[in-house]
């Protein structure tokens, strides 16, 4: 789906964000397209008709980061709608976030992302991201400790 096709849906788009810990770190990308563009986020993508969200979340992963994971236990529902300057509703996106297990792989920024990397779960407050993805790091981190996914 290109970019431009994102825009004033018709209906809302599904996608899958993978929350990644490993050693004490996350993984985060920055966005190089609207409507984030520039803002650190959680790695993920849209699911294409007729693919399992696991799948789709192992694939996004693989393209955005180059990172092989295993998709975890749901954590988090996000809903981001963003309206243009007349008020019509120029992205809809409903967004499943998992937490992942990381298994190869070192970050490198590809496909939407233009750059990608691990970052220290201190030091999340000076990157500026989405008070809602950093409440979603916070509660994956909560459950990473708690969960094994081997």
């Amino acid at each position: 789906m290109s970019p431009s096709s994102r825009r004033y849906p018709e209906r809302p788009l599904v996608g899958v964000g993978g929350v990644v810990i490993k050693d004490g770190q996350v993984l985060l990308v920055r966005r190089g397209r609207p409507p984030a563009k520039g803002q650190w986020s959680i790695p993920g993508g849209l699911v294409h008709v007729g693919e399992a969200l696991a799948a789709a979340l192992e694939r996004e992963l693989a393209e955005e980061t180059g990172l092989k994971i295993r998709v975890g236990p749901l954590v988090y529902v996000m809903e981001r709608v963003v309206p243009d300057g007349q008020g019509r509703i120029a992205y809809h996106y409903v967004v499943l976030d998992y937490l992942c297990d990381w298994l190869s792989g070192q970050p490198r920024p590809s496909s939407d992302a233009d750059a990608a990397g691990w970052f220290d779960l201190d030091d999340l407050d000076r990157l500026g991201l989405n008070p809602e993805t950093a409440q979603v790091i916070v509660e994956a981190a909560s459950l990473a400790r708690k969960t094994d996914l081997s």
